[in-house]
């Protein structure tokens, strides 16, 4: 089992075993970071996770892609201005620039999701797709 089936395994593990309801939160991360790898005090998991995130702000934050293997990929890109309509009137408004993220889920993380079998050779997605932005609004993008 090649290391990026298994760091996503355990990822899986620690992510879902503590999880309830419709979402998971981050006091939910801490727990699980705590519960299933041990070696850490409460406050020491809700550090870990906290940096964690923090690193991953300030990477996206410099303009630089977080790639994590068997998980997927975090890309943020900028949309240019463009004209667009309001739904409720119909009225031509501006649409601001702005930064959005992006993430494209790996093929193990999709092929768990779908109760597939992980294959250890679907890891090695580097399809990247083009990072160019031809302003566009993209039909993917969430809210």
């Amino acid at each position: 089992m090649s290391c990026g089936v298994r760091a996503y395994r355990t990822f899986v593990e620690v992510a879902g075993s503590s999880h309830s309801g419709v979402r998971m939160t981050k006091a939910e991360i801490v727990h699980a970071v705590y519960t299933k790898l041990g070696g850490f005090s409460k406050k020491e998991a809700a550090d870990l996770v906290d940096l964690v995130f923090e690193t991953m702000k300030e990477t996206l934050g410099r303009g630089e892609k977080i790639k994590i293997s068997g998980f997927g990929n975090f890309v943020l890109r900028d949309k240019r201005q463009r004209q667009g309509r309001n739904p409720q009137t119909g009225d031509p408004i501006t649409i601001t620039a702005r930064r959005v993220l992006n993430f494209k889920a790996s093929q193990l993380l999709k092929q768990s999701l779908n109760g597939e079998e992980l294959t250890p050779s679907s890891e090695d997605d580097d399809d990247d797709e083009d990072d160019s932005d031809d302003g566009s609004p993209d039909t993917d993008e969430q809210h």
